[in-house]
C-alpha cells in the first residue's frame, strides 16, 4: 500500500488550521494524513484532536529550527498567523519568514500561506484619507500578511497564497452580532456602506485549503481568492431576520466612530472596513464563490452558516453574552 503524504498544519488548535485538520481527518480517500502543529500538545485542543488521529508536534513560529523539525517529511504544510494574538506587524512579518525558510529547508513540496492584501498598494502611507497605523501600515493585520508574500515567493518552496475573506464566525466571537441600539431595536453595525463584503465560515477555509493541497501542481504558483457569499451588511440583516424570525436592522456606523471604539484592533479594523467599502470591487474581485466551490462542493451560503450555528447566536440575539 503506498504511504500516504503527510500535511503538516500551523496553528491546527486554531480557526483555520483546525478546519483543515478536520477536512483531512474526514476526507475517506486517506490520500493524506495529517500532523498538527502547536506551541502546546498538552492543551484540550490537542488532546482532542490526536485522540481523532493527528499527530500533535510541537513548535514554535519563533523558533525556526522548531519548525524545520516539524516540517521534516511533510508533502504540504499550512501556515498561518494569528495576528490578533501578537497585535505586531513586525512579529507576524518574522513568523512568516520562519515559516517559509522552514518550509524550503525541511524540502516540503507545496505550501500554503494564509494571507491577505497589502493595502498600501492601494493607499498609500503619505495618503491622509486613512490615518497611517504603527508607523508603517494602513491596515497593520492585512499589511503584514501581504508583505510576507515575498518570503514565500523568494524561498523557493511550491506555494500557493490563499487569500481569505471575513470570517462570518465574527458575529459569534468578534462582537459583531446583532446588538439593541439606542432604541432597544436589534442592529448589526458595522462601517460598511451599501458595499458587498466577501465573508466565509472558518471550515470553510480549511475544507477549501484541502482542496487546493489535492489539487497539487494546479494551484501553485498563484494566488487563490476564496468566499462563501458576497453580501451587503444590509443583505446579512436581511438573512439574520429570516432565521430568526425577528427584524434586524442594518446601522452604518462611519468609519472615523468605529476607528475610536474601545477595543484593542479597532483602529485596525475601521481602516479594514474603509479598504473594502473604497475598493470594493478589486477586493470582491478576488475573492472567487465558485472557484471556493470547486475546490469545497460543501460550501455554505451565509444564510446556510446561519442555520447551522443557530444555537450560537441565540445568546446575542436574546441580548446575553455570547460564547466562541
Amino acid at each position: 500500500m503506498e504511504k500516504r503524504k503527510i500535511i503538516a498544519v500551523v496553528g491546527a488548535t486554531g480557526a483555520q488550521g483546525g478546519g483543515l485538520v478536520l477536512a483531512i481527518l474526514n476526507d475517506g480517500s486517506k490520500e493524506f494524513e495529517v500532523r498538527g502543529i502547536t506551541r502546546d500538545t498538552t492543551s484540550a485542543k490537542a488532546k482532542e484532536l490526536s485522540k481523532l488521529g493527528t499527530q500533535m508536534v510541537q513548535a514554535d513560529l519563533d523558533d525556526k529550527s522548531s519548525l524545520v523539525s516539524a516540517f521534516k517529511g511533510a508533502h504540504g504544510v499550512y501556515c498561518v498567523t494569528n495576528f490578533w494574538e501578537l497585535m505586531s506587524p513586525e512579529k507576524e512579518m518574522a513568523q512568516a519568514k520562519n515559516m517559509a525558510e522552514a518550509a524550503k529547508e525541511a524540502g516540503v513540496q507545496h505550501v500554503i500561506w494564509s494571507t491577505l492584501e497589502d493595502t498600501r498598494k492601494w493607499i498609500p502611507l503619505s495618503d491622509k484619507r486613512m490615518p497611517t497605523l504603527m508607523d508603517n501600515y494602513k491596515v497593520p493585520h492585512f499589511d503584514a500578511k501581504g508583505a510576507s508574500n515575498s518570503y514565500f515567493e523568494k524561498s523557493g518552496v511550491p506555494y500557493t497564497f490563499l487569500l481569505t475573506s471575513f470570517y462570518w464566525e465574527n458575529f459569534i466571537s468578534f462582537g459583531m452580532g446583532p446588538q439593541k441600539d439606542k432604541n432597544g431595536k436589534l442592529t448589526i453595525a458595522l462601517p460598511m456602506g451599501s458595499k458587498k463584503l466577501p465573508g466565509i465560515a472558518v471550515d470553510d477555509i480549511g475544507k477549501c485549503a484541502y482542496g487546493i493541497f489535492k489539487g497539487g501542481k494546479k494551484y501553485q504558483g498563484k494566488t487563490v481568492g476564496i468566499c462563501g457569499d458576497q453580501l451587503t451588511v444590509k443583505e446579512m440583516a436581511a438573512a439574520f431576520s429570516s432565521v430568526f424570525g425577528t427584524d434586524i436592522g442594518y446601522s452604518d456606523v462611519p468609519v472615523e466612530t468605529y476607528r475610536r471604539l474601545e477595543f484593542p484592533g479597532a483602529d485596525d479594523l475601521g481602516n479594514m472596513f474603509q479598504f473594502n467599502q473604497e475598493f470594493e470591487t478589486d477586493f470582491c474581485k478576488a475573492r472567487d464563490v465558485k472557484v471556493a466551490k470547486e475546490l469545497n462542493p460543501e460550501l455554505m451560503s451565509f444564510e446556510a452558516w446561519l442555520r447551522k450555528n443557530k444555537n450560537r447566536l441565540e445568546p446575542s440575539i436574546r441580548g446575553e453574552a455570547a460564547t466562541a
